[in-house]
């Protein structure tokens, strides 16, 4: 009998599916990706590349939760909170426009989440 993920997998396995959705995004059709944070179409291959780039670890980030890879979790955590970190300093060096502050605000959001749920597995009954 498969048992239910624990509530730290759920929350990395969550986070793949949305690495999953905008891997899909930018490798299919990432001009309609873009025109929706008003970022300039693009013809250049890269972002396709960054679309498959997303789909692989969009994939680890689903297996290592079906897998219940706990030191993984703990792992992601602080890179994804770095993520809204180097893009700001993309922003700020005039390298990416500031709509990349909410795809790293996402990481960051989603991040804390897994966070919370490996400290609440850690202490049960700890509210």
């Amino acid at each position: 009998m498969k048992r239910a993920m624990s509530y730290p997998a759920m929350t990395v396995f969550t986070f793949g599916v949305y690495a999953l959705c905008l891997a899909s995004a930018l490798m299919i059709a990432p001009n309609v990706l873009l025109s929706l944070v008003r970022v300039a179409s693009t013809s250049e291959v890269w972002i396709r590349v960054v679309g498959m780039l997303l789909l692989f670890l969009g994939t680890y980030y689903i297996l290592a939760a079906r897998s219940e890879l706990a030191q993984f979790f703990r792992w992601t955590v602080w890179m994804r909170m770095c993520v809204v970190a180097i893009f700001g300093v993309f922003v700020v060096l005039g390298l990416g426009p500031p709509v990349l502050l909410l795809f790293g605000m996402v990481d960051f959001a989603m991040a804390a989440w897994t966070w919370v749920a490996i400290r609440k597995v850690a202490s049960p009954g700890v509210n």
